[in-house]
């Protein structure tokens, strides 16, 4: 009883804070993002947010770009989310922590797309349907039409966590559009057998933030993550997610380890692999020889101490963001 009125007086206290920094900065007039969102005086730069409409299947899918304001890129890179959660994620706005705005603020002309069923796409009847063999038939839907928006014959793409399973496919069935390819946090092989007979995941705050790091006392462990990002990251998954998630990517991973769920053999682009050292998630010996099956070009970056969401643990952010800047600039 007495940890449980110490940690509601901790959330309140969280709380309390968000509401004072989110009235400090709508006093003092700055730009936000159409996502939740507490912008830092540090970073000036203001961003343009543009839907594109793209259709496939039938289905309305979520497509957006986000650019430095005023710029028109010639760089462009497409995000695609993990299992559960949609796109939002790469864009925690809060002092440095932005994936998207930290690329757009290196010249990048960022998109993300919403998977059928998940975020801002159209609702599934079927929850098993937008499994991960359609879903990289919808990343390529999405590849062409920014083909087609920007004029360019290349994008990169960035996949995350079932989003390497996802992207990695896509990258090795339809390779002519695709420059650089990263995957990030990457489900090579099944994480665990679990019959998952539900077509739809129910969805709750303790599950959204259940990828952070905790102490050995079991709390959230605030010198690896700001208590901020995790209160906005949950926020943005129950805003934009909802209580329920298709099921399809989920039954397709939760199989045994020996199962392959990418294909690095037949993946013919440059690839950075690119996870934490403590990613519970992870086949590590396959990790670890990945290079050996990928083309030339291709590497291995493996931060150590950092998780499943190195993008937006204070530790390792930074380090996550200039690995990735090194490889997609070919350094």
């Amino acid at each position: 009883m007495e940890k449980s009125i110490k940690n509601g007086i901790k959330t309140q206290r969280l709380y309390l804070i968000i509401f004072l920094l989110i009235m400090m900065f709508a006093v003092s007039g700055c730009v936000v993002s159409p996502y939740f969102s507490i912008t830092d005086s540090r970073i000036p730069e203001t961003f343009s947010y543009n839907d594109y409409a793209l259709d496939r299947a039938g289905i309305s899918l979520h497509l957006d770009r986000v650019t430095k304001e005023g710029e028109e890129p010639d760089k462009n890179i497409l995000l695609i989310h993990g299992v559960t959660y949609s796109s939002h994620e790469f864009d925690v706005n809060y002092e440095d922590y932005s994936l998207v705005r930290f690329l757009a603020g290196n010249g990048y002309a960022v998109w993300r797309l919403d998977i059928a069923g998940y975020g801002r796409s159209e609702e599934v009847e079927d929850g098993f349907l937008p499994d991960s063999d359609y879903a990289a038939e919808d990343i390529h839907e999405a590849i062409e039409k920014i083909c087609e928006v920007s004029g360019q014959d290349k994008i990169d793409l960035l996949g995350w966590s079932w989003g390497t399973v996802t992207a990695g496919r896509c990258a090795a069935k339809y390779p002519e559009h695709i420059g650089r390819l990263v995957l990030y946090a990457p489900i090579i092989s099944g994480i665990g057998e679990y019959e998952v007979t539900e077509p739809f995941h129910h969805n709750t705050w303790e599950h959204a933030a259940e990828d952070f790091q905790h102490t050995a006392e079991g709390e959230f462990d605030h010198s690896v993550t700001d208590p901020v990002v995790i209160e906005m990251l949950c926020s943005g998954s129950w805003h934009y997610d909802g209580e329920s998630s298709p099921n399809g990517g989920r039954r397709d991973i939760c199989v045994d380890g020996s199962k392959k769920l990418i294909a690095p053999e037949e993946i013919t682009v440059p690839t950075l692999v690119i996870c934490g050292d403590k990613d519970p998630y992870l086949n590590y010996d396959l990790v670890n020889t990945v290079t050996d099956h990928l083309p030339e070009g291709s590497s291995l970056e493996i931060i150590e101490g950092a998780s499943h969401v190195a993008f937006i643990e204070k530790p390792y952010h930074r380090d996550f963001q200039a690995r990735l800047m090194r490889f997609l600039k070919g350094e």
